[in-house]
């Protein structure tokens, strides 16, 4: 199976140039593109949750992956070493239109391959081990990691805090909790745990 693989990063980015380059290496090379599989979203975004992260899983031994060039696969490097070292291991082969790059299963692109995957390795230990090292030095210096504390009240990170008003005055109008958790589609232990800390913010506030 020949798959054409076309990815653009916006909406406003044409598929056509990609189409047309690979339908005329097509034509030179007597292929035939079985499938087509086009996605709008940026290169950035992990292959594994793109389209081309099911082609990949989909591809079998002797397969062909055709692209206009290696940056539609990603656009980093480390993204793209995973991606051709992926397709060795399914014995799958990636040909590229500008490039002219083609990986395959002669002993070149095996060499390749095994290069590209040890590279990809090394690449995701050392950004580890930097990231580590980083983290250690910004604690050493007294800086907080993560996210600020919140300024809200625990009322206030409440999911019924903006139908404060609306409980209480169903409350006061004697619904009872049951027919009030039904009404706002929350479970009663939700509702009763809510009131509970309504209770006590006001008892907080008179004093």
């Amino acid at each position: 199976m020949t798959y054409g693989y076309i990815r653009v990063s916006s909406d406003r980015q044409t598929v056509e140039n990609q189409r047309y380059e690979i339908g005329q290496f097509c034509k030179r090379e007597g292929l035939k593109v079985d499938g087509w599989i086009e996605e709008t979203v940026s290169g950035t975004k992990s292959y594994t949750k793109r389209r081309l992260g099911k082609l990949l899983r989909h591809v079998r031994r002797g397969d062909i992956i055709l692209c206009s060039e290696l940056s539609r696969l990603g656009r980093n490097l480390l993204m793209i070493m995973e991606i051709l070292s992926y397709c060795m291991q399914r014995e799958c082969k990636v040909w590229t239109i500008k490039d002219g790059y083609r990986l395959g299963d002669d002993i070149q692109s095996k060499v390749l391959a095994f290069a590209f995957g040890l590279s990809a390795e090394i690449e995701r230990n050392l950004i580890s081990m930097r990231t580590r090292e980083a983290l250690k030095r910004v604690r050493a210096e007294g800086t907080r990691i993560g996210r600020p504390p919140g300024k809200r009240t625990r009322l206030e990170r409440c999911t019924l805090f903006k139908k404060e008003k609306y409980i209480r005055r169903e409350l006061n109008a004697g619904l009872s909790q049951r027919e009030l958790a039904k009404k706002l589609r929350c479970s009663r232990t939700t509702l009763q745990r809510f009131i509970a800390k309504m209770d006590k913010n006001a008892s907080i506030s008179q004093v």
